[in-house]
């Protein structure tokens, strides 16, 4: 019997999720969306799809939470969306809402299941998701390291003229303009980056690498990223799937790791078929781990949010 993996929220970045999925042929998929002939249109024209692009997966489209019973992982990635000029905290309010009747339904609906959180602000979602399904911390991770880490190899496989299969980097931290990428972690081929750039060229690249959802926004005027997001989902996914045991930077929730307790922030975890296996703690320069402590001060903060709202 196969695994099936279900979709909450049938915007840009979940159906995208749902049909890099589809294309692995790996699980069956639900995609839920409150809108119901959303999520079955899209699902109907992915299974038309199929014999063209050579799968068997089983995708419904659905606006009843009962489809998504027996998941092994849940993907949240409803909510509003950021918009030109927002940060991902002006989300919070509304985004927790709408997380908190997803959670509640995953409780009660997959309760076996291991949950991603997409949604915006990111680390304060999967700590709400947390809070509300009752999983224990190796159940609910995050996606954003992920993302960020892509972003931040992609600007320095383009300022160095490499390909990115060359390029390993880290970015810890919670997803916003605190994350904390890691120059003597980022490497060209082994060669850390610190010894083929200037200072000066790697502090852009990180900046650039805090602004890439909002260089993406500014552009497009009306939509967020989606395409890197959803590949991001994609990795998450087929590592647990598939029992991976992959290293990947996701937010997992902290419990003294890096000095830090009770918050979700991103930091290298193994996932695989039981969730966030294990954190790895990474060797921090002083610099880096007082930049990763104000980041989980600004976690922080937003946290205690979601916590006086329960």
């Amino acid at each position: 019997m196969r695994k099936k993996v279900s979709i909450i929220g049938a915007g840009r970045v979940g159906s995208t999720a749902c049909q890099l999925l589809a294309y692995r042929d790996v699980c069956d998929i639900v995609i839920w969306n409150r809108t119901e002939g959303t999520a079955k249109g899209i699902a109907l024209d992915l299974i038309e799809s199929a014999p063209l692009e050579g799968f068997d997966t089983n995708i419904t489209g659905t606006s009843n939470f009962d489809d998504i019973n027996g998941s092994e992982i849940v993907v949240i990635t409803a909510g509003m969306p950021r918009k030109e000029g927002m940060s991902r905290d002006d989300l919070l309010n509304t985004n927790a809402e709408i997380v908190k009747g997803i959670c509640l339904q995953v409780k009660n609906q997959a309760p076996e299941s291991k949950v991603i959180v997409l949604t915006n602000p990111l680390d304060e979602m999967v700590h709400l998701a947390k809070r509300i399904t009752g999983f224990p911390r190796e159940r609910v991770v995050g996606m954003a390291g992920i993302l960020d880490s892509a972003r931040f190899r992609a600007f320095i496989a383009k300022e160095l003229g490499v390909s990115v299969e060359s390029v390993s980097a880290m970015v810890l931290g919670g997803h916003g303009d605190f994350m904390v990428p890691l120059p003597a972690n980022s490497t060209v081929n082994g060669t850390p980056i610190t010894e083929l750039m200037p200072k000066e060229k790697i502090d852009q690249l990180m900046q650039r690498t805090r602004d890439g959802g909002a260089e993406i926004i500014k552009l497009e005027k009306e939509s967020s990223a989606f395409y890197a997001p959803a590949s991001s989902l994609l990795r998450m996914i087929t590592a647990v799937l598939e029992d991976k045991k992959e290293v990947l930077p996701c937010s997992a929730f902290l419990n003294g790791e890096y000095n830090i307790s009770g918050i979700f922030m991103g930091v290298p975890v193994v996932l695989g078929s039981n969730g966030m296996e294990r954190i790895i703690e990474l060797k921090l320069s002083d610099e880096e781990a007082a930049a990763l402590k104000t980041s989980a001060d600004k976690v922080r903060e937003l946290t205690s949010h979601i916590d006086a709202m329960l």
